[in-house]
């Protein structure tokens, strides 16, 4: 890349602790550029007050707040939990997020005419490789700069002297510098104690939670709640239709009161190292449970067993950053297929951090209490097993009567 041929960067900027001294740091290593901030919008909440003055006052020349909320539900959340996808347990609320916002900056490049596109991921992560495939997939001759992996600082607390040295304001100190990521659909936390795996997450400490609470700190009495799908889709939370998104911030409040969706994982990045992180996604834990529990009625077996094989893969797309690719869209038009009949309700009770099946009704339901019955029936002839095992046990017959034979 030709430094000197960067006259204007757009730049993927949250206000956290990287983007924020990364504009002062594009202006001084690429000829004063002009640095054009750009925000999505994914439910991060407060973490968006006063980001534009601070943009500004920190060498910006403008700074776009993109609203990307009921996309990034529609498009991508919903589409991942009726795939079941999970990554090592992981509800992947990083993951998916990252495309959304990328290809809106790739946009917004282009409208710009800017030379180049800045994102503050760091050498050693996985977001690295989320933005860049995604402004790959609709600015594919775009230079994409990354500062961790050109300046010459190395830690957290570089970044801070740093920003300290440039009067970059900070929301955040030496004692408090965890690495979080936050949306509607969860919080990460990353570094500091949490990277000793032999320590336990402080739950209990004031602060640390933001979304719930600690199981501990739950109520005594446990929650009950009811949710409604048609067609895999959320859309009815305790009686009353609401958007998937509007069901979503539901179940994160009762959720976050009733300490359900915690998470501590060490994980397998995409770069080859483990990572252990702390996970907070009490509407999504109960969405994902939820929808499974409804499955299990609407689903016939092979159909249910091979969409479990396939979720796996699924989630890798998404966690690898591989959303925008031709496999990801063939297994979500799969899922899609798969999702026709999973139309119902299921009723959940909440308690100290466990969800617990509490009912589950749909009118496309293959589950038959009259075929299953323990008691007396008169549908299911149980003298047909006998020639069914006959037949199913054959292979095993055959070839335990040539072992025996060979053996003599």
């Amino acid at each position: 890349m030709d430094k000197k041929s960067i006259k204007k960067v757009v730049l993927a900027y949250s206000g956290g602790l990287d983007t924020s001294i990364i504009i002062p740091w594009l202006k001084e290593n690429y000829n004063d550029c002009e640095v054009i901030a750009v925000s999505g919008n994914v439910g991060q909440a407060d973490e968006l007050e006063g980001l534009e003055e601070k943009a500004l006052a920190t060498g910006a020349s403008k700074l776009y707040i993109e609203d990307l909320t009921e996309e990034f539900v529609n498009d991508y959340i919903i589409p991942t939990v009726k795939a079941g996808a999970l990554y090592e347990e992981y509800m992947l609320g990083t993951s998916f997020a990252r495309p959304i916002i990328a290809k809106r900056i790739a946009e917004i490049a282009i409208a710009e005419g800017a030379d180049a596109i800045c994102h503050g991921c760091t050498g050693k992560g996985n977001d690295q490789v989320r933005f860049e495939l995604a402004i790959k997939a609709f600015a594919p001759n775009m230079p994409i700069i990354a500062p961790w992996r050109e300046w010459t600082i190395k830690s957290r607390e570089e970044e801070i002297e740093y920003a300290e040295a440039h009067n970059v304001p900070l929301k955040i100190n030496r004692e408090t510098n965890y690495s979080k990521d936050k949306n509607l659909w969860h919080l990460s936390h990353e570094g500091l104690d949490l990277e000793d795996a032999g320590n336990e997450p402080l739950y209990e400490k004031p602060g640390f939670l933001e979304m719930g609470v600690s199981p501990l700190q739950a109520p005594d009495t446990p929650t009950y709640i009811t949710l409604d799908f048609e067609a895999g889709v959320p859309v009815a939370f305790n009686g009353e239709k609401m958007s998937a998104k509007e069901i979503i911030l539901a179940l994160n409040k009762v959720g976050g009161e009733n300490g359900i969706g915690l998470l501590d994982i060490v994980e397998n990045r995409l770069v080859g190292m483990k990572c252990r992180g702390v996970y907070e996604t009490p509407g999504g834990a109960i969405l994902y449970f939820a929808h499974n529990y409804l499955e299990t009625l609407c689903l016939d077996k092979m159909t249910m067993h091979e969409k479990q094989k396939l979720s796996i893969t699924f989630a890798e797309l998404v966690y690898n950053g591989q959303w925008f690719t031709p496999l990801r869209e063939a297994l979500s038009a799969f899922v899609d297929k798969t999702q026709e009949n999973v139309t119902g309700k299921v009723r959940i009770k909440l308690y100290k951090g466990n969800m617990i099946k509490a009912g589950a009704w749909s009118d496309y339901s293959l589950y038959s209490e009259e075929i299953a019955t323990f008691g007396e029936d008169n549908v299911y002839n149980q003298a047909d097993s006998a020639g069914f095992i006959n037949l199913f046990g054959l292979p095993i017959k055959v070839q335990a009567q040539v072992n025996a034979k060979n053996n003599k």
